[in-house]
This record gives structure tokens, C-alpha cells and sequence, in this order.
């Protein structure tokens, strides 16, 4: 059921016409943009549930105006997708997290936050944990966020769907920087992203079954003790810069049923 760290054994390049690279017998994947074309990967596998990490090393510098990914997301026009995006910047200011849920095709959901460190200095560690009951996305083992499952009060969750792991890095510059009054700096590129130590404990599904034969995994039913509650609020408090839950005039009918979940 666990997947560990090859590249070369669990993803393919699927774009980038050779901006994307594994490197190191496997075990570095580097993503690159230039004016002509970005870059992106995707796992062999499908999954439904699990527990995985991925470390990234982001774009340094004058960051503008790209966009790195990594997220899941399964096939076709309802799709259920988890994203982590990561906004660049001009040199000095910070980035930005952007995460959102998509469920049957329908998002909006994001939330976003700056980081408590350079995350273009050094690896750090981005995860995602996925069961029947909540999402909860991670940075170095801290919960940034939790998504409950709200079926009971009419929302769909993402329970049906096998999900790939993708990631891209790709110019954006229409929207991600200052609304998109920042443009990206070409004199800057190539600008790389790079990726290491990917580790799915997950459920791989093929041919319509799961690779796993009972729930009995740690995180199939894992959520937040009071030591990680208190972690979120920390993060949420001091790091967190947008919440769409607390964005009424964008939704004059009324915030999301979920919002009353979180």
C-alpha cells in the first residue's frame, strides 16, 4: 500500500517537452519554465484515500508571476480535486499558499496563507491526508487546514473518486501576483522547482477495486488532537491571509453550507 520515493517508478512526465527531469537514480524530480513552455508530472497510480507527503524546494528569486502545483484530481467534468498552489513573488516578499477542495467539479473553497519560512531556501514538506471523514492538508507535520465532510448538511465529499498525485509549474502571470499587475521577469528563466522524498500511504485503486483490503490503516480514521487543534489555530491566526468562509461579499446568498462545519 505504501509507495515510496521513486520517481522513475511511480510518475510520469506528461508535458514540458524536456523541462521536466528525474534525476539522481530516481529519486529528484525538477520541474522548469521558460517563456516558451512550463512543465508537469503525474502518478502512474490512481488513489482513493491516503496519507501522502511530497517535499518541494520552490522557485528562488524574483518568483513572479509563476505558479508551482501539486495537488490530486480524478478524471472527467465533476471532478474532485486538493490543491496545493504556490503562488510566486518578487524577490523578498513572501509567497503564497493557495489551497482549495473541489467536489464533482465544483470549488471555490480556498483558503490561503503565507509560511513561517523560505520555502525556496530548502525541502520542506507538503502533505495531504485523505479519508472518508475530513481532509487535512500539512506543511513540516502542521495542519494548515481541515475539510470535514458535510454530506449530512447536503454537500458532496470526495469518497467516490480515485485521484492522481500531478504537479506543473507554469507562467500564470495573468492572476497570480498582485491580482496580475505583477508580471513574470523572463530575464529570470528557466525557473526551477524541484521535488524529493514523495511517499503515498494511500490506497492505489485498478480495475475498479483498492489495493486495500480493510480500513484498518492509521490515517483512515485519523483526525486532530488537541495538541494538532491547537497547531491549525496557530497557523490560522497568525499565517492565514484569506479564508472563504469569512468572505460574505462574495457570496451574496449565503457562505457555503460547509462553512458551518469547519
Amino acid at each position: 500500500m505504501a509507495s515510496y520515493g521513486n520517481f522513475n517508478e511511480y510518475f510520469d512526465i506528461t508535458w514540458g517537452d524536456g523541462r521536466a527531469k528525474i534525476l539522481n537514480n530516481g529519486e529528484l524530480l525538477t520541474l522548469s519554465l521558460d517563456k516558451a513552455s512550463g512543465s508537469g508530472f503525474e502518478s502512474k497510480n490512481e488513489y482513493l484515500f491516503g496519507n501522502i507527503d511530497m517535499q518541494l524546494k520552490l522557485v528562488p528569486g524574483n518568483s513572479a508571476g509563476t505558479v508551482t502545483t501539486y495537488y490530486l484530481r480524478s478524471q472527467g467534468s465533476i471532478w474532485d480535486e486538493i490543491d496545493f498552489e504556490f503562488l510566486g513573488n518578487l524577490s523578498g516578499d513572501p509567497y503564497i499558499l493557495h489551497t482549495n477542495v473541489y467536489s464533482q467539479g465544483y470549488g471555490k473553497r480556498e483558503q490561503e496563507f503565507y509560511l513561517w519560512f523560505d520555502p525556496t531556501a530548502d525541502f520542506h514538506t507538503y502533505s495531504i491526508l485523505w479519508n472518508p471523514q475530513r481532509i487535512i492538508f500539512s506543511v513540516d507535520g502542521t495542519p494548515i487546514r481541515e475539510y470535514k465532510n458535510s454530506e449530512s448538511i447536503g454537500v458532496p465529499f470526495l469518497k467516490n473518486q480515485p485521484m492522481r498525485i500531478t504537479s506543473s509549474l507554469w507562467n500564470a502571470d495573468d492572476w497570480a501576483t498582485g491580482g496580475g499587475r505583477v508580471k513574470t521577469d523572463w530575464i529570470q528563466a528557466p525557473f526551477t522547482a524541484s521535488y524529493t522524498n514523495f511517499k503515498a500511504d494511500a490506497c492505489v485503486w485498478s480495475n475498479g477495486a483498492s489495493s486495500c483490503s480493510s480500513n484498518s490503516t492509521w490515517w483512515f480514521s485519523q483526525e486532530l488532537d488537541s495538541t494538532s487543534k491547537e497547531k491549525l489555530k496557530w497557523v490560522q491566526n497568525n499565517y492565514m491571509i484569506y479564508n472563504y468562509c469569512t468572505d460574505p461579499k462574495r457570496f451574496p446568498q449565503g457562505l457555503p453550507l460547509e462553512c458551518n462545519n469547519s
